[in-house]
């Protein structure tokens, strides 16, 4: 198991410095395999293509510390270590967001948040219902998913200029908080 998650992160590194310099689009599963001293059937062994390593990547390096704390009850720890390991790929983080279509940086980031906070809800409110039936888990992950999602890649967007603790602040200020209690505060 160890070597498989070896051979991972080796692929995930090559693509990571490919893409800090090459769109997407130019960058092939040979330039992937080159640069981690593979070969190709080894990529394919692992991945289906490099959009499944992207999601490899937002899984495992940016998100994986999330869903742990998000299980123990530690949100803003989890939300600081999503902002902090952004910050650690920051050249890698600023380029995938420039990517779009179907298989863009952001949709991948959106589903996997998604995943994470689906699981999370349904075991917290297993044998439990919402208090409106239109609330499913899967419309409350989404919704979060998308909440949490736009302000990751605004802040990325922006260049990650603010620190991962106050974006982290931020966020949860946002969620705890009304619209009219927001606008309140403002005035």
């Amino acid at each position: 198991m160890d070597s498989r998650i070896n051979v991972d992160q080796r692929l995930a590194e090559s693509f990571k410095q490919l893409l800090i310099k090459n769109p997407i689009e130019k960058i092939t599963i040979k330039d992937i395999t080159d640069g981690a001293g593979v070969i190709r059937p080894t990529f394919y062994n692992h991945f289906q293509d490099k959009y499944d390593l992207l999601e490899w990547i937002v899984k495992h390096e940016l998100l994986g510390p999330f869903f742990p704390q998000l299980k123990r009850g530690h949100l803003e720890d989890g939300l600081i270590l999503i902002f902090t390991n952004a910050l650690q790929m920051k050249e890698f983080c600023i380029r995938a967001a420039k990517m779009e279509g179907q298989n863009s940086f952001e949709s991948i980031v959106r589903k996997c948040i998604w995943e994470m906070l689906l699981t999370y809800i349904r075991t917290r409110c297993e044998n439990r219902n919402f208090s409106h039936s239109w609330m499913t888990p899967e419309i409350v992950a989404e919704y979060y998913a998308q909440s949490l999602t736009f302000v990751v890649m605004t802040w990325i967007r922006k260049d990650m200029i603010i620190s991962s603790e106050e974006m982290a602040t931020v966020y949860q200020y946002i969620i705890h908080r009304s619209m009219d209690e927001m606008l309140n505060e403002m005035l």
